[in-house]
């Protein structure tokens, strides 16, 4: 009897190994297919809102002054299941390839399934921009078309248990009207984790 007993313990042992590793097989399973569908990240919409011109001064007599502060109000939209934290990180402003100016973008969260608003102002650098070739032509042509373009680091908090290091690349091409000083804009973005 000593050794039946021992021969179904042993039965009974590999019984409840065979049904545990079953079980965590599924549910690795079910996680890998849920992070292939309905957690894969998508690309968040990102749009530039209509602001107006802060400030506009042009002198050209006796000596060429300029002062221009672009207002800036992105909304993101987060299509995805987790949070975004990035860092404080620097946009760049382009104007024919040369940076013009730069807007500081400080620390936030953008909350999954969410817009989120990110103001900021942009200064423009007046000797960087009036040293250029192309700007008194674009100037009294009236458009002046820039390019701004901001790297985001930061974590995909996801689900609370899950924290992947994730970064944000966005570019827009922003029109700026002399005479009426609106804006029009088109942004792009990527994410890469």
């Amino acid at each position: 009897m000593g050794a039946r007993g021992e021969g179904n313990s042993r039965r009974g042992f590999k019984i409840c190994c065979g049904v545990t590793i079953i079980f965590f097989i599924m549910i690795l399973v079910v996680l890998v297919v849920l992070f292939i569908t309905i957690f894969k990240l998508k690309e968040p919409k990102i749009v530039t809102q209509p602001v107006s011109l802060q400030n506009l001064e042009l002198q050209v007599f006796p000596v060429i002054r300029l002062n221009i502060s672009l207002g800036i109000l992105i909304t993101v939209n987060n299509p995805n299941y987790g949070s975004f934290a990035h860092q404080e990180t620097t946009s760049h402003v382009k104007y024919h390839g040369h940076v013009v100016a730069e807007a500081e973008i400080e620390e936030d969260t953008i909350p999954a399934h969410r817009k989120h608003n990110i103001s900021t102002t942009a200064k423009i650098f007046a000797d960087e921009l009036i040293s250029d070739e192309n700007f008194l032509g674009d100037y009294f042509n009236g458009v002046l078309n820039f390019t701004a373009s901001t790297t985001l680091h930061g974590k995909v908090h996801l689900l609370k248990f899950f924290k992947l290091k994730a970064t944000s690349y966005s570019t827009c091409n922003i029109s700026v009207f002399v005479q009426s000083k609106s804006i029009d804009s088109n942004c792009k973005s990527t994410v890469s984790i």
